[in-house]
């Protein structure tokens, strides 16, 4: 789960990473105009984009609570052995649409251990205590077989074989990780305290990648450049649910399903 940061005081908007997929979507359908290709292939993308993280569905299920805050535990403070089970079951689970879904989703999970390919500069296999070492290289050594298997199915395929040329399989890579973490700047952050950022490796074809800047305008308004996406003023809306710190011993799901789901919107526009 992904817990909004909050005032103090304030309950917590809290987010499942269905919730957060389902905005990366929304982004993956608007991407593209002259400037910057849109995903492709369409149907594959679209359907690894919107489930990435769909591993953790059982545990955001059972909505584990974190005894530091009282709430859900909040992604990387999530215990090392639920997170690295979602790494396997994601793109187990996406193998089951397409052999592409399945190579993405391996990608994914081998990249948020590895600096996302050398995208950015966190290092979660760096910061892992010494006794889960061992796990995470067993589980990303088997990733990596998993890519090479799954690339050899598709070169046999000729439509196929072109989608996992390296530039294009990059191009396709990069893309989910912008609309990822694009999700995740809106996701983790209360609209109060969100501010200037540039996200980099955004492509605009195989061959050509660019820094793209987002700047709070206030009111839920964010101006960005260059401007990615087929509208301009396109709104943006994701769910969640607010919580306030549940005590030891209550049952945080029941907690959480007592709430109703609620939304949050914004706007974005080019600079």
């Amino acid at each position: 789960m992904i817990v909004q940061t909050a005032e103090e005081g304030r309950e917590h908007f809290v987010i499942t990473m269905d919730q957060h997929t389902a905005l990366s979507a929304q982004f993956a359908e608007h991407f593209g105009n002259d400037e910057f290709e849109s995903v492709k292939p369409r149907e594959q993308m679209l359907h690894i984009i919107a489930n990435h993280d769909i591993g953790w569905r059982e545990l955001d299920a059972s909505a584990l609570r974190d005894p530091a805050t009282g709430l859900p535990y909040n992604l990387v403070q999530t215990p090392f052995e639920q997170i690295v089970a979602t790494s396997k079951l994601s793109p187990d689970r996406n193998g089951n649409t397409h052999a592409y879904c399945e190579l993405m989703s391996s990608m994914h999970s081998w990249g948020l251990y590895n600096g996302r390919y050398g995208m950015s500069e966190k290092m979660l296999l760096d910061s892992l205590a010494a006794e889960n070492r061992a796990t995470a290289d067993t589980m990303l050594d088997k990733e990596k077989a998993r890519q090479d298997q799954l690339k050899a199915t598709l070169k046999e395929d000729s439509e196929t074989a072109e989608w996992i040329e390296d530039e294009h399989l990059f191009q396709n890579y990069k893309q989910l990780q912008f609309f990822d973490t694009f999700a995740l700047y809106f996701n983790c952050v209360q609209e109060s305290e969100r501010q200037e950022a540039c996200f980099s490796h955004i492509p605009m074809s195989a061959t050509k990648d660019t820094n793209v800047e987002i700047k709070p305008l206030g009111g839920g308004e964010y101006s960005m450049n260059p401007f990615p996406f087929d509208v301009d003023g396109v709104e943006m809306t994701f769910e969640g649910r607010l919580l306030a710190p549940v005590d030891e011993g209550d049952n945080v799901r029941e907690q959480l399903n007592a709430v109703p789901v609620t939304t949050q919107t914004f706007r974005l526009v080019a600079a």
